[in-house]
């Protein structure tokens, strides 16, 4: 199952000034929202990110931003890595992130 966000919400941003089509975040994302198309990566499906930040950590270049951690997606992520129960830590007090 695909789960998608709401519309509009998402901080994932790509300056494809910056861009030079390595192709690591086609690669990192745990959604595939990203291809690289001549030369450049492009976003073909912004409303599936769930915002773990893999592809902003793992940008060499700077060219992708996004508020990672966000949507309790690191806490689902870390779940499944440690295979514990996911916890976001609402409380705010879990500075732990997912790296790739």
């Amino acid at each position: 199952m695909k789960y998608r966000y709401f519309s509009d919400t998402i901080t994932l941003n790509l300056d494809t000034q910056k861009c030079t089509g390595c192709g690591i975040c086609a690669l990192v994302c745990p959604h595939g929202i990203f291809s690289v198309t001549e030369g450049k990566a492009q976003i073909t499906d912004k409303s599936s990110c769930m915002e773990c930040g893999a592809c902003s950590k793992n940008c060499a270049f700077n060219a992708i931003t996004t508020n990672r951690g966000v949507g309790c997606a690191v806490a689902i992520i870390n779940g499944i890595r440690k295979g514990a129960e996911p916890s976001c830590d609402c409380s705010g007090n879990n500075s732990e992130t997912f790296e790739v």
